[in-house]
């Protein structure tokens, strides 16, 4: 009786998991529940863990160590840029796909320099988002050639694409105006970023004397001008 060789394997296959394990971050529960009913069907993908804030994906990441983390950009307790950076911090093998609803370069931007794989529109079709993490848990980037490359330019040259009136805006005051941008109140974004709405309106007087705006709209229509612009530079 004889037996036969084993087939020879590819060397990346062995690399890959055969079940991907991912974690799902969004602040909205429906859309959780949303996508892990997407990925439960499939064969190859296995949602192991899921968390609604940046401290708990943190948090559940290094327990869990997921293979692939799907992260919504915006976060009600910070953003998902900077939990990507801490979870890959922590586990550098972790590949972390970036989701967000809306296309906005200086997230983009933001999240290649943290370590994100990938950059994905929540308008994406459920057979798209799951070939996706499944590129991304191979070890592939799905970042765009000439995306990267813009970002190289800027890290190169730091001040070229950079707004005056914006550049005089603090990180805190630059994700207050994303959210006026959005239509948010004061009192909503008190709750979100957990300060006393008194705070954010004098956050908000800050903004548009550094802005030069007399309004909330015109600041959020200078935003919304700028990064058309930087769009259009890609």
């Amino acid at each position: 009786m004889t037996t036969s060789e084993p087939a020879d394997t590819p060397e990346d296959a062995a690399d890959t998991p055969a079940t991907i394990r991912v974690m799902l971050v969004d602040d909205h529960e429906i859309v959780r529940q949303g996508l892990a009913s997407l990925l439960e069907a499939t064969d190859d993908l296995e949602v192991v863990v899921e968390a609604g804030t940046a401290e708990e994906a943190v948090a559940r990441a290094k327990v869990f160590e997921p293979d692939v983390v799907v992260m919504d950009v915006r976060l009600p307790d910070g953003n998902g840029v900077d939990a990507c950076r801490d979870i890959r911090a922590h586990r550098p093998e972790t590949r972390v796909l970036m989701l967000t609803s809306f296309s906005d370069d200086q997230a983009l931007f933001d999240s290649i320099m943290a370590g994100a794989a990938g950059y994905v529109l929540k308008q994406v079709r459920g057979t798209e988002l799951a070939d996706s993490i499944r590129r991304v848990g191979r070890g592939e980037s799905i970042l765009d050639p000439a995306v990267t490359k813009r970002v190289l330019e800027r890290i190169r040259n730091p001040d070229e694409d950079k707004d005056e009136r914006l550049a005089r805006l603090t990180p805190t005051e630059e994700r207050i105006l994303d959210m006026i941008a959005d239509g948010r109140t004061n009192r909503e974004i008190a709750e979100r970023i957990h300060l006393a709405e008194k705070t954010i309106k004098n956050y908000v007087s800050g903004i548009l004397s550094k802005l030069e705006v007399s309004r909330r709209v015109e600041a959020a229509a200078y935003l919304v001008e700028q990064r058309t612009r930087e769009r259009r530079s890609y």
